[in-house]
């Protein structure tokens, strides 16, 4: 794809260059679309190629692929409003202020201190989140992404449909859309390799974050794993037919819209971040995911480019990918206004 020739030309250059071991992508513009895989699942214990339809640890993409699309439901069929309070469904949190609004669009301030956070058991880290947060000057003021947020609409939707959450996303989300792959619970073989850790070692088909490991089918801001045809699929129907006509075109809007409660524009819709075109100004959404992944989605044009990538192997102390990163996708934006 001629018109993408640069973005393709950086993306090739970050596995060439050692910034991720391998990737697998695809770019879609309209009824074209280019894709590769490229590189190695893992480099250490041992050498392994990357393999298409491979597995890749999502991170925080699943909170746009199924946490969000999951509230979108509840707000369109009314069991749940953008600006209830957050302590009507979770009453264990004590501050009345923060809404259901404040969670999706990381406006509501919350924040704190978890000691020893990671050696917590389920129940006891749950419980240091509900009742050991507190709410700071920023709520309603500053928009700070935090994955506290997005524990909290896990926790309410499970509260709401008396199921984890992962389990109310399988069954909503990943099987009406017929998403072929994407599970919480990969086979191991089958998925990309990301960190080597002292306590775990090669993390591997299990989730990476920590929260996540230990928070399990509760936890909605990580756990996810999915291929490229998964991915493809869902960025294709959230964009062409509203998410497979699950979802009405006013609730798909207000993802491509500032949903955030300060004054003058803002970068956040409902779950996603905003950034604007630079031709016409029209948005578009982008969200990605601590282990390497990305989307970026625009529902006006048809075009989109999703990226897949183990960048935390074998260490998460990769600041040459956020910086390749942010190169790529300026190059991308301007390929993709090109005529």
């Amino acid at each position: 794809m001629k018109k993408y020739a640069q973005t393709i030309g950086q993306l090739n250059a970050m596995v060439d260059d050692g910034v991720v071991p391998g990737m697998t992508y695809l770019i879609f513009d309209g009824e074209q679309e280019y894709s590769a895989v490229r590189g190695m699942a893992e480099l250490q214990p041992h050498r392994e190629p990357l393999r298409p339809g491979m597995l890749y640890d999502l991170a925080s993409l699943t909170k746009v692929v199924g946490t969000v699309p999951f509230v979108a439901l509840l707000l369109q069929q009314g069991r749940l409003g953008l600006d209830d309070p957050v302590q009507e469904y979770l009453p264990e949190f004590t501050d009345p202020r923060p809404t259901i609004r404040n969670l999706l669009t990381h406006t509501s301030g919350i924040t704190g201190y978890i000691p020893h956070r990671n050696e917590l058991s389920a129940p006891e880290l749950k419980r240091a989140f509900l009742t050991q947060q507190h709410v700071d000057d920023t709520l309603n003021r500053q928009i700070r992404y935090a994955d506290v947020n997005y524990l909290y609409l896990g926790w309410i939707i499970g509260r709401l449909c008396k199921a984890p959450v992962q389990e109310v996303i399988a069954q909503q989300i990943l099987r009406p859309l017929g998403l072929p792959t994407a599970t919480f619970h990969p086979q191991p073989e089958l998925a990309v390799p990301t960190e080597i850790q002292s306590g775990r070692g090669l993390i591997r088909g299990q989730v990476h974050d920590p929260k996540g490991y230990i928070l399990g089918a509760d936890c909605g801001c990580a756990g996810l794993f999915a291929s490229l045809a998964d991915l493809r699929i869902f960025a294709r129907q959230l964009i062409e037919n509203d998410l497979g006509n699950l979802l009405k075109p006013a609730i798909v809007a207000a993802m491509f819209a500032d949903q955030t409660p300060i004054p003058g524009p803002h970068s956040r819709s409902l779950g996603w971040k905003l950034f604007h075109d630079p031709r016409d100004g029209h948005p578009l959404i982008s969200h990605t995911g601590f282990t390497g992944t990305w989307l970026v989605l625009d529902k006006q044009t048809d075009q989109g480019f999703i990226f897949l990538s183990n960048r935390v192997h074998p260490t998460a102390q990769n600041q040459a990918y956020l910086d390749r990163r942010d190169q790529v996708f300026a190059t991308y934006l301007r390929e993709k206004g090109a005529f």
